[in-house]
Order: C-alpha cells, then sequence, then structure tokens
C-alpha cells in the first residue's frame, strides 16, 4: 500500500470509456418501436442497460445478448409490444422505469413495473402526473415509488409545464406521444439532456426545440437506423479528474459524447485549472463526439450554480472529491435531485468525505468542500451506488490509496470494467 502522504501518480493511456448509458437505454427502446431492423455497436452492457433490455423482452421484443459488440433488433413497431405476464423488472434503473412508464402508458394492455430496494424508494409521481394528465391510469406505490402500475390505452396530447428539470420526465412524455401519436409539449425551467429529441429526429420523428420548450408532431413512421453508441461523458469524467489531480502525465479519452446538455463537469474541471482539449470531432447518430486529452494543472476551488447543475448531476459526487484536492472552498447549490439518485447522494459525499478526512458541510440543496493536501485514509460506506464508489476510488488513487471502499462491484451499473482500468492508467 502506498503512504497516505505520497505524491498523486502520474498517468498514461488512452481509454475508451463505455458506451453512454443514457443513449444505451433510448437506442433500445427506439429501435424495439422502430419499424424495421436496427443496428446498434458499443451499447454498454451494464447492469443498468441489461434491465431495459430485459424489460424489452418481456413486451415481446427480441433482443440478443448485449455483450456483442454489434446488436441487431428487429423493430415491433409502435403497435407491437405484448403484455407480460410477469411484473418488469427495472432493477436498479431509474431511466428504465420512468422511460418505460411512457411507453407503456401508450400500449394497451396492463403492466407492473418493480426495482430493487433502492429504486422503490425513488420518485414516480413526478412521471405518472403528465402520464394521468394524458388519460392513463397509473398507481405508484403507496410512497410514490415502486411497484407501480399501468393501465395504457389511447392517450390524448398534452402541453406540460415541468416543475422540476428532469430528462427523465421529458421523456416519458416525449415517448407516450410518440407511441400514443398524440402531440406533445413540455416546457423546461433550465434545459436537460436532450437524446431523446436528438434520437427522434434522427429516426424520422418531427421534434421541435425552442427556448426551453420541446414538442413532437405526431404522424411520422420511427425508422429504423443503424448506428453507435458514443462514450459515456458521465464515465469519462472520472478519468478527466484523475487526470486533472494526478502527479503528471496524460490521459486520451477516445470518441466521448459532447452533447451540449453533458459537458458541464468538463467545463468545471477546466474553470478548476485542468487542461482538457478536445480534437477530431465528428457527428455520431446526431450526437458530436470528440477526443479528449486531459492533463494536470494546479487546481482551485469553483463556484457550480443551479443552472449548471443539470449538465453535470451524476458528475456530482467526482466533483466533490476533486474539490478535496482543490484549493480553497468549493460549493454547490442547486442539487436537490442528488437526494432521490440511487442513494441520498448529498448525505453521502459529506459524510464520506468527512470520514477519509475531507473538511466538508452538507446543504439542503448541494455541499461545501474546503481542499487541501492533507493525508486521506478512512473507510467509504457507497450505500451500494455505482458513482460513489468510483468517486472515492478515484480519490483514493490520488491520496495515496488508503481509502478503502466498501463494495466496489456496484461500479458494473455504469462501468464495468471500471478497476481494471483505473489501474492500468496510474500503474
Amino acid at each position: 500500500m502506498t503512504s497516505p502522504g505520497a505524491r498523486p501518480p502520474r498517468v498514461s493511456g488512452s481509454i475508451r470509456v463505455p458506451g453512454d448509458k443514457s443513449i444505451s437505454h433510448r437506442a433500445l427502446m427506439l429501435a424495439a418501436l422502430a419499424e424495421g431492423a436496427s443496428t446498434v455497436r458499443g451499447i454498454l452492457p451494464s447492469a443498468d442497460v441489461r434491465s431495459t433490455a430485459a424489460v424489452l423482452r418481456s413486451l415481446g421484443v427480441p433482443i440478443p445478448d448485449l455483450d456483442r459488440e454489434t446488436v441487431s433488433i428487429a423493430g415491433v413497431g409502435r403497435s407491437g409490444l405484448r403484455t407480460s405476464a410477469a411484473p418488469l423488472d427495472c432493477g436498479n434503473s431509474g431511466t428504465t422505469a420512468r422511460l418505460m412508464a411512457g411507453i407503456l402508458a401508450a400500449s394497451p394492455f396492463t403492466s407492473s413495473l418493480v426495482g430493487d430496494a433502492s429504486l422503490s424508494r425513488r420518485p414516480m409521481r413526478r412521471v405518472a402526473a403528465p402520464l394521468q394528465a394524458m388519460g392513463a391510469t397509473i398507481a405508484p406505490s403507496t410512497d410514490g415509488g415502486l411497484p407501480m402500475t399501468i393501465h395504457g390505452g389511447p392517450l390524448r396530447g398534452l402541453t406540460w409545464h415541468s416543475e422540476t428539470a428532469s430528462a427523465q420526465v421529458k421523456s416519458a412524455i416525449l415517448l407516450a406521444g410518440l407511441v400514443g401519436d398524440v402531440p406533445v409539449e413540455v416546457h423546461e425551467p433550465a434545459d436537460t439532456r436532450d437524446h431523446t429529441e436528438r434520437m427522434l429526429r434522427a429516426r424520422g420523428i418531427d421534434v421541435r426545440s425552442e427556448g426551453g420548450s420541446i414538442a413532437l408532431v405526431p404522424g411520422a413512421t420511427l425508422l429504423p437506423l443503424d448506428t453507435e453508441v458514443p462514450g459515456d461523458p458521465s464515465s469519462a469524467a472520472f478519468f478527466a479528474a484523475l487526470a486533472a489531480m494526478s502527479g503528471g502525465g496524460t490521459i486520451e479519452l477516445e470518441s466521448v459524447g459532447i452533447n451540449p446538455t453533458r459537458t458541464g463537469a468538463f467545463n468545471v474541471l477546466t474553470r478548476m485549472g485542468a487542461s482538457i482539449g478536445f480534437e477530431d470531432f465528428a457527428d455520431v447518430g446526431g450526437e458530436p463526439v470528440a477526443r479528449l486529452v486531459v492533463s494536470p494543472r494546479v487546481l482551485g476551488a469553483t463556484t457550480i450554480e443551479p443552472q449548471e447543475v443539470p449538465s453535470l448531476i451524476d458528475e456530482l459526487p467526482i466533483l466533490a472529491c476533486v474539490a478535496a484536492r482543490a484549493q480553497g472552498e468549493t460549493r454547490v447549490t442547486g442539487a436537490g435531485e442528488l437526494r432521490v439518485k440511487e442513494s441520498d447522494r448529498i448525505a453521502v459525499v459529506v459524510r464520506n468525505l468527512r470520514a477519509v478526512g475531507v473538511d466538508a458541510d452538507e446543504l439542503p440543496d448541494g455541499f461545501v468542500v474546503r481542499g487541501s493536501d492533507r493525508p486521506l485514509a478512512g473507510r467509504v460506506v457507497t450505500h451500494g451506488d455505482h458513482r460513489i464508489a468510483m468517486a472515492f476510488g478515484v480519490l483514493s488513487v490520488v491520496s495515496g490509496r488508503a481509502i478503502e471502499i466498501d463494495d466496489r462491484d456496484c461500479a458494473i451499473v455504469s462501468f464495468p470494467g471500471f478497476w481494471e482500468v483505473l489501474a492500468h492508467v496510474t500503474r
């Protein structure tokens, strides 16, 4: 074991991070609903995406093994899903539950969505409300989570003003409009991930975005598409952060999705002083991609404002760990959504930072982290949250490898092979 006070390791290597999780979910769903066969390369074979594949199989879609580099899917069309005799198990995947709720709301049969203990506690009323307004009958559990029963059928059009900026709620409404062939319009309080809109347009659907309004026009055929899934920017952020905090060297991250709604973490790392270059730009299935070249600089604290949060919500645990090694006080507000992720990420991040020796405070909708170069050591309790495990795994490597992670295996949810890649670039 390296001494707790050791200098951060040098890094080197070129990494192709796993396919984007958000796009992988949507690629499976849209291929399933398309009129014809689609081919998808580089899909993420993680536990969450496997949950989406399993749900679609239960609904009669022939989804092949996701461990293949190329997955071919024969779409059943928007009216081709069939009722499942068993409940539809979404595992730990909120994306599966919420987006499938939109699809099932327009499907003329009854379904039951279930999940593991963590997912069952996450809020579903926010997605149930607009779908009920469209005419579906939806019954979440008494505490607003899963199990959730959906009696689908013909829907009516909807204009919905979201109180919370949520790409999953927006996507559920768009998918309900798609399958139900009715007009929908969503007004967001802040911009959120626009993968669903981009992917629908690439498949022939008329989706219009203007300001904070997104509208789907019915009547078009959902076309099959042969495409590739870009590298997940949320996964890439862990290695960009590693390089930023390292003792020297460079990490290259190949074919990373740089959708403007997903690059907030890279913007913050640059603002904190990291050197991040973008090269080899390309367009893949409507999504922009690039190669990222990241190397360390002296890091300073920053303030992450509420309007930035939707573009980096999943990266806040790793940014908190970067803040622990930056000079000054980093403050994050407007991130109350973190409390209803796989864990209460505000409480869990702050509790674990303190456990390893970092000066940090919890805010109602965020946290404050005061950086230092003091030795860090202790045991991190992940609560089965993959992003907590990976964030503190990176912090352990750069601070002397004296931080113990209680559940390293949970990283498989979004990044199979994470620990092996981490060891490879720091050896």
